[in-house]
C-alpha cells in the first residue's frame, strides 16, 4: 500500500521546542536510589512524547544562575494533564539536590522534547541494557510494547533493592545486576550479558549506560554477536567524571 512505512523503521518526528512550567504534585520513594515525582500544569496540554527514549530538558537553579540536565518522560496522561519524571539519585548534583528537597507546590522548568525516534514494534524480539539513568526509558518501552512481544532487559543498579517491576502486556524477561561498591560498569554488563544467546528473527537491541560502558556493550552486541547495526540504538547517558555528559554512540 501507497505510504505504508517498511518493516522495522525508524521514524524521527520533530517538535517545537519550548519551554513550560510544571507544578510539583505527587511524591514516591520508588526504589532507594530512585524518585519518582508526579507533575501536573495546563502548559501540558500540547505536550507530546512519542518515543519512549524521549529527553526533556530540566532547569535548575544554582548559584551561578541555573543548569539543565537531560531526563526521560517516564509517564505522560494527556487527559490529566500529568507528567512523572523518574529521578536517580546518585553522586551529589543540582538536580538529585533538587529532587531529595522538592515538596508539592514546588515549581519545574522544562522544555521540549526537541524531536522523537520512533522505533517500529514490529520486531520479533527487543532487548534493552543500561543503567539505573536508562531505566525511566526501558520501563516505558517495556510498558507499552505489543502484547506477547519477547523482550529482555538486563539493568545494572546500585543495589539489588533498587530492581523495579513493570506492568506490561509484552513477554518481558527482567535481569538485574547489584553494582555494589565496584566502578567497573561496562565488565559487570558485559559479564551479565555473556551468555545470552540472540533469539531467532529480527531484533532491536537498545543500549544506555556510562558512556564507556555502552560503547563495550555495543562492541560486543556488533562484533561478537554479529547483530545488524541498523538494529542497535546506543547512548552514553553519562560519562564517569564529567558533569551534564550525554551522547548518541555510533561506530
Amino acid at each position: 500500500m501507497e505510504g505504508t512505512l517498511p518493516r522495522h523503521a525508524i521514524t524521527r518526528l520533530r517538535q517545537e521546542t519550548r519551554r513550560r512550567v510544571l507544578t510539583l504534585a505527587t511524591i514516591e520513594q520508588l526504589t532507594p536510589h530512585m524518585l519518582r515525582l508526579g507533575f501536573v500544569s495546563p502548559e501540558l496540554h500540547d505536550f507530546a512524547s512519542a518515543a519512549p527514549d524521549d529527553h526533556v530538558k530540566l532547569f535548575f537553579p544554582t548559584a551561578e544562575g541555573s543548569c539543565m540536565r537531560d531526563y526521560t518522560p517516564r509517564r505522560f496522561d494527556p487527559a490529566a494533564g500529568t507528567l512523572v519524571l523518574d529521578f536517580a539519585l546518585h553522586e551529589a548534583g543540582p538536580a538529585t539536590r533538587w529532587a531529595m528537597k522538592a515538596k508539592p507546590g514546588d515549581a519545574l522548568e522544562i522544555g521540549g522534547p526537541r524531536g522523537s525516534a520512533v522505533v517500529a514494534d514490529d520486531f520479533d524480539w527487543y532487548l534493552l541494557i543500561g543503567d539505573e539513568t536508562a531505566l525511566p526509558a526501558i520501563g516505558r518501552r517495556i510498558e507499552e510494547l505489543r502484547p506477547g512481544v519477547p523482550v529482555t532487559s538486563f539493568v545494572l543498579v546500585p543495589e539489588a533493592a533498587d530492581a523495579q517491576h513493570f506492568s506490561t502486556a509484552a513477554s518481558w524477561s527482567g535481569h538485574w545486576i547489584a553494582r555494589g561498591a565496584s566502578t567497573e560498569d561496562g565488565a559487570l554488563l558485559l559479564a551479565a550479558i555473556a551468555d545470552f544467546t540472540l533469539p531467532p528473527g529480527d531484533g532491536f537491541i537498545w543500549i544506555a549506560a556510562e558512556a564507556q560502558a555502552a560503547r563495550a556493550v555495543r562492541h560486543h552486541v556488533l562484533e561478537t554477536l554479529g547483530h545488524p547495526r541498523a538494529w542497535v540504538k546506543t547512548a552514553g547517558y553519562w560519562l564517569r567524571g564529567v558533569a551534564d555528559a550525554h551522547e548518541r554512540i555510533e561506530d
